[in-house]
């Protein structure tokens, strides 16, 4: 296949928390961009979180759309007569959220009529029917206040309520119907490699003037996102799990967990965890996962050495021996849960997350994993050190993403 030409790879970002985190070049194909503006002192202050524009920012991705920025603004006039001028006339398409309510500080209504020319008298603002003159009126299906809609300088705009159910309701009925579009996207989870060595392997991809390329890296785990005509997205895709091999994700799956899902139903195997400094984190990433639980049996937290020894068995002279942050311990603890559950595969996690407990000897970061398995009757049990960095909650995820990978990895040799 040849990948060649300039690229884009860029993420969704806000510009309130949310580091860009990729690199922006020119290409050939301009896909329709989108600004979404949520409404609302509320947000800002963190008394409520905003969902509205991430939850419409995942439809427009899904439709090969680019979401441009997800703003969010005060309940002031003058900020949202700032926001339409800003981006009026730059982008295809404009969605504002909250701010059309009957209360004193909803006033999106008035600062759009402002914008507009045709400014509301100040008794109308609370009034939840009124409309601009310049503009229309969008039926509310769940709720009382009517959505408005309007266009100028080629830039469709809509104002929704900010009732998530209200909000849900009219993107479902003015939004959706738009984002009809011959664009697809894949992802490919890479899992154990740095994001700058995916980058530089993928580089000829990224580089595609035919595509438009995201890549995120979380802990761990690598995401690389490719979106452009369907069936050149699906070649590529597929160059991708060649070129990474091992180290890819089977195909739909872009998380661990749902790797490990999916090569469990494909081999028969089952998975248990045995956890002490993760707490049941492991467990839980994987509970999140819907169907969950035709491969994964159970997570023994076992946090106190007292649990290790009544739950999983580890002698009482192995702890003074070698103490809980161990490769001894770890492996009793993975042959314990092995057992306890009676899976294929099991994993075993002790360490110290800080910020106290560490020493010379053991500072903190340090994670023991051990892996237990049987096949054919056959079981083996390995263990193996990792010096993790960060703060507490940081080596706790980092553990949790060594965890899955091992899992993962074992499962697919078995």
């Amino acid at each position: 296949m040849d990948f060649s030409g300039s690229g884009l790879a860029e993420n969704l970002i806000s510009v309130i928390s949310v580091e860009d985190r990729t690199q922006e070049t020119g290409v050939k194909q301009k896909l329709k961009t989108a600004v979404l503006i949520a409404v609302g002192d509320e947000l800002l202050s963190g008394i409520r979180r905003e969902g509205n524009c991430a939850s419409l920012a995942w439809r427009l991705h899904d439709a090969g759309w680019k979401v441009r920025r997800a703003e969010v603004i005060p309940d002031d006039r003058s900020d949202i007569v700032e926001a339409l001028k800003r981006w009026v006339g730059q982008v295809d398409m404009l969605v504002l959220s909250g701010g059309l309510g009957p209360t004193h500080d909803d006033r999106t209504r008035g600062a759009l009529a402002e914008y507009l020319g045709c400014p509301l008298p100040v008794s109308e603002e609370r009034n939840q029917q009124a409309v601009p003159a310049a503009a229309e009126g969008v039926l509310n299906p769940a709720g009382s206040a009517l959505g408005i809609r309007f266009e100028r300088a080629g830039t469709k705009v809509w104002s929704f309520p900010g009732v998530p159910g209200e909000f849900e309701a009219m993107v479902r009925q003015e939004i959706v119907p738009l984002l009809q579009s011959d664009r697809g996207w894949e992802s490919v989870g890479i899992i154990g490699v740095r994001e700058s060595l995916v980058a530089e392997r993928l580089a000829d991809i990224t580089a595609d003037p035919d595509f438009h390329v995201s890549i995120l890296p979380s802990f761990g785990l690598v995401e690389f996102v490719i979106r452009g005509e369907p069936r050149r997205v699906k070649e590529a895709a597929c160059a991708v799990r060649e070129r990474f091999g091992p180290d890819a994700l089977p195909e739909g799956c872009v998380t661990l967990p749902q790797a490990i899902l999916k090569t469990g139903l494909e081999k028969n195997l089952t998975v248990s965890c045995a956890e002490s400094c993760t707490g049941g984190l492991v467990g839980a990433s994987l509970t999140g996962l819907p169907g969950i639980s035709a491969v994964f049996t159970g997570s023994a937290v076992v946090y106190h050495n007292e649990a290790k020894k009544k739950v999983l068995s580890v002698p009482e002279f192995l702890l003074e021996r070698h103490g809980a942050v161990s490769g001894d311990c770890a492996e009793y603890m993975a042959r314990g849960a092995l057992e306890l559950y009676g899976t294929s595969v099991a994993v075993a996690i002790t360490g110290i997350a800080g910020p106290d407990g560490g020493s010379a000897e053991k500072p903190v970061g340090t994670v023991w994993f051990a892996l237990a398995s049987r096949q054919n009757g056959v079981k083996q049990c390995r263990s193996f050190l990792k010096q993790l960095s960060g703060g507490r909650e940081a080596v706790r995820e980092r553990a949790v993403g060594v965890a899955l990978s091992e899992v993962w990895r074992r499962m697919c040799e078995l």
